[in-house]
């Protein structure tokens, strides 16, 4: 009897998912750290991070190696490595005088998510595969890009600030907030069309008659 086997094979992809959560743990330390060139490792340890969210992918295809807990792990952890940074976010000030509303809009999000995590497991019980969408793929890329460029601006104003433009330096910033605003319209948009299309199988049979 074999009492301690391994029921996933951790082939290069799944190593390349399961990488980005201690890298986000990395990246919220460096985002706090004080030492010289923290904000610069924090930002090209996201952009590190962030490819292997696609990278992962391209091998899994490329290899033959696809699986269950590849496309499972890839969704949940990309939600868990935004959430978190954006949360981080807030809290170290990259939003200004905008915390409070950058707050509510993180909620937004992460109730966003709670609740699609939920449509899915409904589904799932019941037979139906609820994949992901165009706006849905958008919302992560346009998610990952808020975070890389609120990043960005940290890393000018505290590591080039004596060589960088400070023009440019709130450009960035002004970037990342328009960024980040556009995400969260639409997560909740695209979370909307998730609910028209697939919010059927949270209804009870006899809901329908």
């Amino acid at each position: 009897m074999r009492f301690f086997a391994l029921p996933v094979r951790y082939n290069l992809p799944n190593i390349l998912t399961v990488s980005r959560v201690p890298a986000m743990f990395a990246i919220v330390a460096l985002m706090y750290a004080e030492f010289p060139w923290a904000a610069t490792i924090a930002f090209w340890l996201f952009v590190i991070a962030a490819l292997t969210d696609w990278l992962d992918g391209k091998l899994a295809r490329a290899n033959g190696q696809v699986s269950t807990f590849g496309r499972f792990m890839d969704a949940v952890i990309d939600k868990v490595m935004i959430v978190g940074l954006m949360v981080a976010l807030v809290n170290g000030g990259y939003f200004m005088g905008h915390r409070i509303t950058a707050m509510l809009l993180v909620l937004c999000i992460i109730g966003r998510e709670f609740l699609i995590s939920g449509l899915r497991m409904v589904a799932a019980s019941k037979g139906v595969v609820v994949e992901a969408d165009a706006g849905g793929k958008v919302k992560t890329f346009l998610q990952l890009n808020a975070i890389g460029w609120l990043l960005g601006w940290r890393m000018l104003a505290a590591d080039f600030a004596d060589v960088g433009d400070q023009v440019i330096t709130s450009g960035v910033h002004v970037i990342g907030l328009i960024l980040f605003v556009g995400s969260v319209v639409l997560t909740i948009t695209s979370g909307w069309t998730y609910f028209r299309k697939h919010g059927h199988v949270v209804r009870d049979e006899g809901d329908a008659a």
